[in-house]
């Protein structure tokens, strides 16, 4: 098979983030990646949706979209909300940024850059946030 995708739709309940985690791994488990670059897809899952459920909607609810795809090249990674939006995109990738300082580290945004090939962000306030994670597929060694 040349490409394969999946689509979940969730409400934003921090219950799910797990679920997504899980369904991501085992979906990109079809590629021939180490259980290290498994494990960088989870967390970086993880971040994503931990910011819809948690900044996006904040206190209020809604759907996060979980996209998933995979090609011989490159498997990707979106995750969209329908919240609050991100009013400074620049600040918000900086290590230690946070809207919530009381609780929250602010290194979300920065494992995710770490652990994923290329990442892009794009969100317009009040009306949401995605993000799309690629990470590179390499080819079998034989």
């Amino acid at each position: 098979m040349d490409a394969n995708w999946m689509k979940l739709e969730f409400p934003s309940e921090s219950v799910n983030v797990q679920f997504a985690r899980t369904t991501v791994a085992i979906f990109a488990s079809q590629l021939d990646f180490t259980l290290e670059e498994i494990e960088e897809i989870k967390v970086a899952v993880s971040e994503a949706v931990s910011n819809s459920v948690i900044h996006g909607y904040s206190a209020s609810h809604g759907n996060v979209i979980m996209k998933v795809k995979y090609t011989p090249t490159q498997f990707t990674v979106s995750v969209e909300d329908f919240g609050r939006g991100i009013s400074d995109i620049v600040q918000a990738q900086e290590s230690g940024y946070t809207t919530i300082p009381e609780e929250r580290m602010g290194i979300g945004l920065y494992f995710i850059q770490e652990y994923m090939d290329e990442v892009s962000l794009h969100s317009e306030v009040g009306k949401g946030t995605k993000i799309v994670m690629v990470k590179t597929v390499k080819p079998i060694q034989g």
